[in-house]
């Protein structure tokens, strides 16, 4: 079930400090404390958020991302599949003309083999998400990846500015 912490409304502008960010998991993860660690990490920075919760189809995520409008969308995944998972909702979204545009990030365990698999990041790049953030390491990387100018392309060890 769609679960909303913080409701923005969609004719809302973005604060003059933040962005207007949702968040997600990807639909096959049902872990919810990251994704309140998520909103009170990006509203600590000055952001709006729209949690809309764990286990969230991908029609529902597309559906909310043309409600809300955000300035960028922030899917976590602690299962292991979200590689998986975010690579079939990247498709979707870079395929659909109203959200082919939207910044999108993608963090956390991103695959179920752990440190052995190597790193996601490369191919979720090459899929079209803007940022890939993997495990513990990647909470540093997303704060200075929050924190980049927006007139310049933002850059972390894992974005497609980098690649």
């Amino acid at each position: 079930m769609l679960s909303t912490f913080s409701a923005v409304p969609p004719s809302s502008p973005g604060t003059a400090r933040g962005r207007r960010v949702l968040v997600s998991s990807v639909s096959s993860d049902s872990h919810t404390w990251n994704l309140v660690f998520l909103q009170l990490l990006l509203e600590e920075m000055g952001h709006e958020v729209v949690n809309i919760g764990a286990c969230v189809p991908d029609e529902m995520v597309l559906a909310e991302c043309r409600r809300v409008r955000p300035d960028m969308l922030v899917l976590s995944s602690v299962n292991g599949h979200g590689q998986l998972d975010g690579r079939r909702l990247i498709n979707r979204l870079r395929s659909d003309a109203d959200l082919a545009d939207l910044r999108v990030v993608i963090g956390g365990r991103l695959g179920t083999r752990g440190a052995e698999a190597g790193s996601y990041g490369p191919e979720l790049l090459a899929a079209g998400f803007d940022a890939v953030f993997e495990d513990a390491a990647g909470v540093a990387e997303f704060r200075r990846y929050l924190t980049a100018p927006t007139t310049r392309p933002l850059s972390t060890g894992m974005s497609r500015a980098m690649s």
